[in-house]
């Protein structure tokens, strides 16, 4: 029996040695803290077989704990991870997946090596999984929808995992987060909404239309939401007054609303929408936002489909502003969410009819008369232009059309007088157009897909601004000449497509646009499959 034990125990000893060639095979015997050594490593490897990085991982740590231990520096990682898994709500993370509280009564009741070991990867898997949610998101955008095409810059977890170990375990994770200053004005506006949820709400709602010079139960109810909200500082009054019309004309400004003082139909929807949802919204922004977890450039283009604007922004600040119409509600229609660099803009352009739309809307009204869509030139596969009278178009299919479609330019011409181009394989890019009047429609839902401005000269004037001393003569000599013109620029800016039913100016004031698409709220419903859950304010 003695040598049965003796040989299962040098068995044991081979294949520790064998596993962590760290381990003497002459000890035919270990001592117990050799023994609890070997458990302990035995039990990561065991854990790690599976995962192939970790594995590795530890492989190269000789399978040497990571949070397990009395040391001070493990000690410190620990405790960092457990606070920051402890704030991972305020993130609007599942919290349920990192309980602080429950993660340290498993730690606690891992009295042996090998328990030790195993709660060690699970930690180490943890954190990998705490850094991709809090650093990039959640969630893989292109499986909530199709549309949105964004390259998330996802990290590797073993270079994260890697880099921890060699930092300030406290400020490592403190960094994790989005730096932008966008997160951080989103993160408190969740506070602000958590703790008006945790008050009630935003008490009762309007229960009508109402205007200047209105009194009565619905205007308190009125003026109550509007100082809940920070719109309207505190008062007794009970009259719709003008201090009530200019807070509900900041209201809508806020809000994307046409803005005249008046609680008409859709200012009251809005004013009636529940904080639940608003802070739906939110955390969906912020979920959004680690998705784009990166540096915007100081100079970029803000395109937010939502508001129906696209922005110049330099260094966090808006320099220009633009009315914008973006793609209809059909889903092959809708303009798609990605990030890209302006390259350059074309003056007088052509347009080249997209093979979607020369097919699926041009070619069956060239059936049906061959003089039909006559605006626009029908072309080859050389470019030449072909004698539509001797096609007969009913002999083809969406398929087999073997010819392009090209509207040359003009006052007329769908794209206007200018485009900007950022080639991306979507066809999407922003341009003029002579359907001048959708712009002054409150909601502008109208194209194919790509954007279009409503000051596009303007727009122009601010890009050329860093290489031309006059851009608005440089521009409007080559527009005089009615000639398509291609004009490079001298440094390309990052142009960002986004959707964001929430956000913030830059004094942090929250801004609610509605969801056109439906895309936030399968966002949101994604997110509550992940365990994310909304809180009230605690304490």
């Amino acid at each position: 029996m003695l040598r049965l034990k003796l040989r299962r125990a040098v068995l044991a000893r081979v294949f520790a040695a064998t596993l962590l060639g760290s381990v003497a095979i002459s000890a035919l015997v270990p001592t117990m803290a050799q023994a609890q050594v070997t458990a302990f490593r035995q039990a990561v490897a065991e854990s790690v077989a599976s995962d192939e990085d970790l594995a590795a991982f530890y492989r190269a740590r000789d399978f040497a704990p990571v949070w397990s231990g009395t040391d001070q520096l493990t000690q410190n990682r620990r405790n960092a991870l457990l606070a920051a898994f402890a704030g991972a709500g305020n993130h609007g993370l599942p919290a349920a997946r990192y309980d602080a509280n429950a993660i340290m009564a498993r730690l606690r009741a891992a009295d042996t090596p090998a328990a030790q070991g195993e709660m060690d990867v699970e930690l180490s898997r943890l954190f990998m999984r705490y850094a991709r949610d809090v650093q990039t998101g959640v969630l893989t955008p292109s499986r909530v929808d199709n549309n949105i095409k964004r390259d998330v810059p996802l990290r590797n977890p073993i270079e994260t995992i890697t880099a921890f170990l060699d930092t300030n375990p406290d400020a490592f994770l403190r960094a994790l987060p989005p730096a932008s200053p966008e997160y951080i004005r989103l993160m408190r506006v969740k506070m602000q909404l958590e703790g008006l949820l945790s008050a009630g709400g935003y008490g009762p709602s309007v229960p009508s239309a109402l205007e200047q010079g209105a009194s009565g139960d619905a205007v308190v109810a009125l003026r109550n939401r509007l100082i809940l909200l920070g719109f309207l500082d505190r008062t007794a009054t009970q009259t719709y007054d003008l201090a009530m019309a200019r807070a509900v004309e900041r209201f809508q400004d806020a809000h994307g609303l046409e803005v005249d003082g008046k609680v008409g139909e859709s200012t009251l929807r809005e004013l009636n929408v529940p904080v639940e949802e608003r802070l739906q919204s939110v955390i969906v922004a912020m979920e959004r936002e680690r998705w784009t977890n990166q540096d915007r450039g100081d100079r970029h283009i803000w395109v937010n489909l939502t508001d129906f604007s696209a922005a110049i922004v330099d260094k966090d600040i808006v320099t220009f502003r633009t009315r914008s119409v973006i793609g209809a509600t059909e889903s092959h229609k809708q303009s798609p969410e990605f990030s890209d660099e302006m390259e350059f803009m074309v003056i007088n352009p052509s347009w080249y009819v997209p093979r979607s739309i020369a097919t699926r809307e041009y070619l069956p009204q060239l059936q049906r008369n061959r003089g039909a869509v006559s605006h626009l030139e029908i072309t080859d596969r050389n470019g030449r232009v072909v004698n539509r009278n001797n096609v007969n178009f009913s002999n083809y299919t969406a398929r087999s059309f073997p010819f392009s479609m090209r509207q040359p330019p003009s006052n007329q011409n769908a794209l206007g007088l200018v485009k900007f181009m950022f080639p991306n394989q979507y066809n999407i890019y922003l341009h003029d157009t002579p359907a001048k009047s959708l712009f002054s429609h409150n909601t502008r839902a109208y194209s194919h897909g790509c954007i279009r401005l409503n000051d596009p000269f303007d727009f122009a004037y601010a890009l050329l601004a860093p290489q031309e001393a006059d851009p608005e003569a440089f521009f409007q000599s080559r527009l005089r000449t009615g000639a398509e013109s291609r004009v490079n620029l001298e440094t390309h800016v990052p142009v960002h497509i986004d959707y964001r039913t929430a956000f913030t100016d830059v004094t942090g004031v929250p801004q609610f646009r509605r969801d056109i698409y439906g895309r936030d709220g399968r966002i949101w419903t994604a997110l509550e499959q992940e365990g994310v859950a909304l809180r009230a304010a605690q304490g």
